[in-house]
């Protein structure tokens, strides 16, 4: 098999795999009342703490407006709480309530039930071998985006 192949081959599964993944976590988190886009909100906002909507959208790598709706969702289900920023009053800061971080804990937990499930009859050396691979991806991706800038 040519390298070519491989490579599309390589991407093609990790597409699949991303996809079917997405889809399998959405319709777990649904049992929890949320939205894979909320349960994608709510593990930002325990990761990094307060952010504001700007922020938080970026992290999600999604449009501010699709965020609001998001937000507003979350909200009307006391998952989060939006607050202005002390250093400019224009920006919202977005943090969990106590409700948010239950919920989070909730969500957390069944997460890695689920990665645990999924990785069941992988050996440890397997899934080294697959993280240092997908390392290597997003640096030399990341490489090719900041050489955009140069040319």
């Amino acid at each position: 098999m040519s390298r070519a192949t491989q490579n599309e081959q390589l991407f093609d599964e990790m597409s699949a795999f991303n996809r079917k993944l997405r889809a399998f976590f959405d319709a777990a988190v649904r049992e929890e009342g949320l939205t894979l886009a909320r349960a994608r909100a709510l593990f930002a906002i325990a990761r990094r703490g307060p952010l504001t909507q700007k922020d938080l959208a970026e992290e999600l790598e999604i449009e501010t407006p699709t965020l609001v709706r998001v937000l507003d969702g979350m909200e009307k289900q006391d998952l989060i709480q939006r607050t202005e920023d002390a250093t400019d009053r224009r920006a919202k800061r977005i943090d969990m309530t106590p409700a948010g971080r239950d919920t989070f804990k909730r969500v957390h937990a069944l997460a890695g039930e689920l990665r645990g499930q999924i990785a069941e009859e992988i050996s440890a050396e397997d899934i080294e071998t697959a993280l240092s691979v997908v390392r290597r991806l997003m640096r030399n991706m990341q490489q090719l985006d900041a050489g955009k800038g140069k040319s």
